[in-house]
């Protein structure tokens, strides 16, 4: 592989015109030359094709046309790039710096050398006014074990990059799911093992947070489906105590807001995949005795 792979961004819109323009800036300012952006449009009705338009020097490849939903909309994508790497980026969300492709670019290097088709780092969940409310991101231990043995969605999609190959191997996503494809893709993936690379301390993109989320209740169903479809144990302690979180979480955003809320629910998070993990590490050093 090259020391420069070429990095594809995929970002899937929809009336998105708010926040697209940061998106794309934040993008097309990366001092890191060896990229690509893809972007697929689900037929947006406000201004975003106007904004697509305007920027279409900085794209590769756009189009708008009616879409079932972001999955459909990323496996669209995923027929027009042509680079090593590919990373999903929302279309409220930026790239956290303007170098964090060129710091990032080394450690792919490395990945492939190694046949890892997974590399990801931290992301920041901000606020509307960019007041961040917490940094996600641990190692692929903790990480691996929360979304394969515990069954919680450990991960944040904005961190991650996957090789080309990786969909070689495991297919496109799964458009039946609507907001847990991505951790249904990795479940495919990592199910049996394998191996990720975590980078520690590089915070990869800003994730805006929105304030209260409607779906929590539903992509914790949706990840209990993506478990059943490849045979893993559904009802887990972590996985309802995620549920727990989820029917609450409206309550408790009434009652602190969403920046406490977030940090509460993170605590929580890290908490559960945390004993989780130390009992794992206790269970293999008895069995070594």
């Amino acid at each position: 592989m090259s020391s420069a792979p070429l990095i594809s961004v995929v970002i899937a819109v929809y009336n998105g015109s708010k926040t697209l323009q940061r998106c794309i800036d934040s993008v097309s300012a990366q001092t890191y030359l060896n990229k690509e952006l893809v972007i697929v449009d689900g037929g947006s009705t406000d201004s975003t094709i106007d904004i697509l338009l305007s920027n279409n020097d900085k794209i590769a490849y756009w189009k708008s046309e009616p879409d079932k939903g972001i999955y459909n909309a990323w496996n669209k994508a995923l027929d027009h790039i042509t680079g090593d790497w590919i990373y999903f980026l929302g279309c409220d969300d930026y790239l956290w710096k303007d170098n964090v492709f060129e710091e990032l670019a080394p450690h792919l290097v490395r990945a492939d050398s190694e046949n890892i088709k997974l590399v990801y780092g931290q992301v920041a969940r901000v606020t509307e006014n960019k007041e961040v409310c917490c940094i996600d991101g641990c190692s692929w231990d903790h990480t691996w074990r929360g979304i394969i043995v515990d069954g919680i969605c450990a991960f944040t999609h904005q961190g991650m990059f996957q090789h080309h190959s990786l969909f070689d191997v495991y297919g496109k996503f799964d458009e039946s799911f609507k907001i847990a494809g991505d951790y249904e893709l990795l479940v495919r993936a990592f199910k049996e093992g394998g191996d990720a690379y975590f980078i520690e301390g590089l915070v990869i993109a800003g994730m805006q947070t929105g304030g209260i989320t409607k779906n929590c209740t539903k992509l914790v169903k949706e990840t209990a489906a993506a478990r059943r479809n490849n045979q893993l144990k559904v009802v887990t302690v972590p996985w309802l105590i995620s549920y727990s979180w989820a029917i609450s979480y409206p309550l408790l955003y009434k009652i602190f807001g969403d920046k406490n809320t977030r940090s509460l629910l993170n605590f929580g998070k890290d908490l559960v995949t945390g004993i989780s993990h130390k009992k794992s590490i206790i269970l293999r050093e008895h069995k070594g005795q």
